[in-house]
């Protein structure tokens, strides 16, 4: 056997080392409902070739997985995707998206870990598949934000009905965003940034 035929040079590509200048990393959780475009918007943001456990649907999902409205899909994330986005030379962000079916739902407490914040994507297609993540969230304490996923031909909402039909906080930032869209996406991750040093420096209410 001629050994030389193997490469030699293993370890991480060059596009995928980290800047020497970065200075802090932090994780981010990109979450939703079943067939919301997390996967889509960790691939459309990420500049490393993101991870996906991306695998067919079968028929052990009939009954169990709800494809009303999203009848096209036949992908399902079963584990997390990861990617990962230099905000500027010095910080940097790990995104993990996480499943969406509720039979994977044991896999987010790992995901959840040490996560900075979260982003909530929106279907107006599928409103009730984001209730329960968002009790998640504030069950464990994670901020987060909302990006509304603009699926072509969804139901067109005003932020206000959408934030009550969602119970959601004034507080609680909310937006539109295009999960195919790579500029979308980063600014998605930039309000969320811009949310959590609103919440790390809000002055402490007097005793």
């Amino acid at each position: 056997m001629d050994y030389r035929t193997f490469d030699t040079h293993a370890g991480p590509r060059t596009e995928d080392i980290l800047p020497a200048s970065t200075a802090a990393a932090v994780k981010v959780v990109i979450v939703g409902g079943f067939g919301v475009g997390k996967t889509t918007l960790v691939g459309a943001v990420s500049e490393i070739r993101p991870l996906t456990t991306e695998e067919t649907m079968t028929q052990a999902g009939v009954g169990v997985d709800d494809l009303a409205g999203i009848e096209h899909k036949t992908e399902t994330t079963v584990a997390m995707d990861f990617g990962r986005i230099s905000i500027n030379e010095q910080l940097v962000l790990y995104l993990f998206g996480t499943p969406g079916q509720e039979r994977f739902w044991f896999l987010w407490d790992g995901l959840f870990e040490g996560a900075l914040g979260a982003v909530v994507l929106l279907d107006t297609r599928r409103l009730e598949v984001s209730y329960d993540v968002m009790g998640l969230l504030e069950e464990r304490g994670v901020p987060f934000v909302v990006a509304v996923n603009t699926f072509p031909g969804s139901p067109v909402h005003a932020m206000s009905e959408l934030r009550a039909a969602m119970d959601l906080p004034d507080t609680v930032p909310m937006f539109t965003c295009d999960a195919r869209e790579r500029a979308s996406c980063r600014d998605a991750l930039m309000t969320l940034m811009r949310y959590l040093y609103t919440l790390t420096n809000e002055s402490p209410e007097p005793q």
